[in-house]
């Protein structure tokens, strides 16, 4: 069994140039209505950025999380890439969190291992 994700979209095109370089995926060839993002070491998922009709209108069910170890430096990093913060960053249970959302508006979470107390 073989695990991918589908990400719907309005403009998958545009946005695999997003989600390959805040994931450091390869990016694959438009072919209607997909374009495939791979991990080049083959040990993630695959994303598959599906072309939908109609808008985005309510938020995701599902997320990913993103382990990081700089909030900062990705915080930065992503929003570069084009994300938008919608919300923190917070504390959650320990875990410093920020959720934040793709060009199309799709959210997704940064998280960072909960700081040693000195």
């Amino acid at each position: 069994m073989e695990l991918v994700f589908v990400l719907d979209c309005h403009d998958p095109e545009a946005l695999a140039g997003f989600w390959a370089a805040a994931l450091g995926y390869d990016r694959g060839e438009f072919e209607p209505p997909y374009v495939a993002l791979t991990d080049p070491s083959g040990k993630r998922p695959r994303l598959l950025l599906q072309r939908v009709p109609e808008p985005k209108a309510a938020k995701n069910r599902m997320h990913p999380d993103l382990r990081i170890t700089d909030m900062h430096a990705e915080l930065s990093r992503v929003m570069a890439l084009g994300a938008t913060i919608v919300r923190g960053p917070f504390v959650d249970d320990g875990w410093p969190t920020t959720v934040l959302a793709d060009p199309e508006g799709n959210e997704f979470c940064l998280i960072a291992p909960p700081e040693e107390e000195s």
